[in-house]
């Protein structure tokens, strides 16, 4: 960051009054630029037994499965958001279930927010940031071939609901 989204004026690096954090602070209006963590939603599509996972066509993680998952978009809810990425990476409308995983990111400054969804119908394809999309009983489940820890996090809290042995998990990670 060099200009001020406010006035346009340069910025500099410090640690303003009353604050313990180094911010970027505007030279002329002296604005202060937060920089929060990025949210991330998604679902863990069920239809009977299966779960719904999406096979990345693009970086980070190319060709391996995901759950359908991106940024929350300003002025949209965190369910909402969760049904749009649904919607965009496997063409399908979920319906949308109860929490499953709030995951702390910290060394990617994000929060990964899953909810359980299920599906009426099987009318799904590969959308835009797809390869392909395909059902997986929990049992067969690619572990190796998973994107990223959040996902086989939440899949591992999935595979926990199903055993009767759930609680909705909240986790760190460095």
């Amino acid at each position: 960051m060099k200009f001020c989204s406010q006035c346009g004026q340069g910025i500099r690096l410090e640690i303003p009054q009353n604050d313990s954090k180094l911010r970027y602070v505007c030279t002329g209006c002296h604005f202060i630029h937060y920089e929060n963590p990025k949210i991330v939603v998604g679902t863990i599509p069920i239809f009977n037994d299966q779960v719904l996972l999406c096979l990345r066509a693009i970086e980070p993680r190319s060709n391996y499965w995901t759950l359908p998952a991106g940024f929350l978009e300003n002025g949209e809810g965190i369910a909402d958001g969760a049904i749009r990425e649904t919607q965009e990476e496997a063409m399908i409308t979920p319906n949308i279930g109860p929490l499953l995983s709030i995951i702390d990111v910290v060394h990617a400054n994000q929060v990964h927010i899953f909810f359980r969804a299920t599906l009426d119908n099987l009318q799904f394809s590969p959308g835009i940031e797809s390869l392909d999309v395909k059902l997986f009983t929990l049992s067969d489940i690619p572990w190796e071939q998973i994107a990223f820890e959040t996902v086989r996090m939440t899949l591992k809290a999935q595979i926990e609901k199903e055993n009767n042995d759930f609680n909705p998990i909240y986790k760190t990670i460095d």
